[in-house]
């Protein structure tokens, strides 16, 4: 279980930033409706979309905005983080051919409480089209070695800490 978990607490600090970017494609915005039941017709229907302020088809916001979730679960803090809560803020459309950045940024640790509070955006050619904060439980590597059974005689962790493993991201 240690060789999959991403970051733990106390491998975090305020600064610590990552990104993942992915171009929207017709076939992402299709299938997100199908998987979420958003069916609304700015996103999938040219004549009507065409009619609205956007003047043509728009991806779902929350397609976007589930960018920053895969950053949160599989880079920073990545796999093992729990994700608690997340305030968004729409700000301009993405259209099928954008390429979306998610990048979350480490604002505060709260080592007491096991609390990560990370700023996230999302951009397009480095227009912010969304923004917000998400709080995050992320568990100390003490924790998860004395779960799977990973520690020494003297109760260490018999892992280097994350910080010191060199293998490409």
């Amino acid at each position: 279980m240690l060789e999959k978990h991403g970051y733990y607490l106390e491998d975090l600090s305020a600064g610590m930033t990552k990104i993942y970017a992915k171009t929207v494609t017709e076939a992402d915005i299709v299938m997100f409706a199908g998987i979420s039941g958003d069916t609304n017709p700015v996103h999938l229907d040219a004549h009507f979309a065409d009619q609205t302020p956007f003047k043509g088809r728009i991806a779902h916001g929350m397609l976007s905005a589930s960018f920053i979730s895969t950053v949160l679960g599989t880079r920073l803090p990545g796999p093992g983080c729990i994700y608690l809560s997340q305030t968004l803020k729409f700000h301009a459309p993405v259209k099928a051919g954008d390429t979306v950045t998610a990048r979350v940024t480490v604002k505060d640790v709260n080592q007491k409480s096991k609390r990560v509070i990370l700023e996230t955006v999302c951009s397009v050619d480095e227009k912010v089209v969304i923004d917000g904060e998400a709080i995050l439980m992320v568990s100390r590597r003490a924790e998860i070695a004395a779960r799977s059974g990973k520690t020494s005689p003297n109760g260490q962790n018999k892992q280097a800490p994350r910080s010191q493993i060199t293998a490409a991201e």
